[in-house]
């Protein structure tokens, strides 16, 4: 049970399945408030601050997708997406406009459950996203490659003092990444030490958010400055710039 009651918002246009889901996690001692549309979702955030939301993409009317994207610009609350099995491009369309993770329908409310926590301890903190040393602490220096800037303790990134906005996830890959410069990191170690489960068949959260995470730090320092590597059949790399 949780000690202090975190709030989730269910946005999903069943409401049969908002109340199953809504008494399940609430005896896990979650607040949960359940909305069945993408505008009435917009309402609940007028006067809401959640600390995660669950969104179906294939909502009548207003669709997750739709609302991901209104919502993406103003605010960065963790979105767990719920998908059909065979939507492999809303989960791909989704991850690229700032969702977290996904879960595919249906789904067993344990298996929600974990990847709500998952979700969570990234971002409050509670299960540092970098990895611990060799006498099990874990570094609160920040990270730095040139201009670049990682602060893990605040959760900050800056390029030549200007920060850089990323979601969490996105965060949880830079930060990992460059704690590990120079070696190359597979993606079944990037998705346990990023989202905290295992990579599956097809699934492509991490190449997402990694190609994520490349554009914006394109953004800012210029295509000519490729920081992150990509290593055919073996993952991903960090190179080191000038400190």
């Amino acid at each position: 049970m949780q000690t202090d009651a975190q709030t989730l918002l269910l946005v999903d246009d069943d409401p049969d399945l908002c109340a199953m889901l809504a008494e399940y996690l609430g005896h896990e001692g979650y607040k949960v408030e359940t909305v069945h549309s993408g505008g009435a979702a917009l309402e609940a955030l007028e006067r809401l601050t959640p600390d995660l939301m669950v969104l179906d993409i294939m909502m009548p009317g207003m669709s997750g997708l739709e609302l991901l994207q209104q919502l993406r610009p103003r605010s960065a609350v963790p979105v767990l997406m719920l998908t059909g099995r065979g939507e492999a491009i809303d989960r791909i369309l989704g991850l690229e406009m700032g969702a977290d993770d996904y879960l595919s329908k249906p789904c067993h409310p344990r298996e929600l459950l974990a990847r709500v926590k998952a979700i969570l301890r990234r971002c409050d903190g509670v299960q540092p996203t970098v990895e611990p040393e060799q006498d099990g602490t874990f570094p609160a220096h920040r990270l730095a490659s040139g201009e670049l800037v990682l602060d893990p303790g605040q959760r900050e990134v800056q390029f030549a003092g200007q920060p850089l906005q990323l979601t969490s996830a996105e965060f949880n890959v830079l930060a990992y990444l460059m704690q590990h410069a120079g070696r190359v990191l597979s993606k079944e170690e990037l998705t346990r030490w990023v989202l905290h489960r295992e990579l599956s068949a097809y699934d492509r959260a991490i190449d997402v958010h990694v190609s994520r995470v490349r554009q914006k730090l394109a953004s800012v320092m210029g295509d000519n400055q490729e920081m992150i590597k990509t290593v055919r059949g073996q993952g991903y790399q960090f190179v080191r710039g000038q400190a």
